[in-house]
């Protein structure tokens, strides 16, 4: 199950890629100033986690970034 550590980086990921950050914004409903305040919130991971699972694309590419299993960021405890 992914960590919190490991979803964090992913949203550091995720953030610093426009593309990705963008497409996460506008799903979640979330603006930047929220994001910043509330990110290591279980809610905010939770979404970083589904973000993920639904676009293989990028979970792929933030898996190999990361060097993890795309697995790994997937499953939320």
């Amino acid at each position: 199950m992914a960590d919190d550590t490991l979803l964090l980086r992913a949203l550091a990921h995720i953030v610093a890629d426009e593309r990705l950050r963008d497409r996460f914004l506008a799903l979640t409903g979330l603006d930047a100033a929220t994001l910043r305040a509330r990110a290591g919130e279980a809610d905010v991971l939770a979404a970083v986690a589904a973000f993920l699972a639904g676009h293989e694309p990028d979970l792929l590419a933030v898996a190999s970034a990361l060097g993890v299993e795309p697995a790994a960021l997937c499953a939320r405890s």
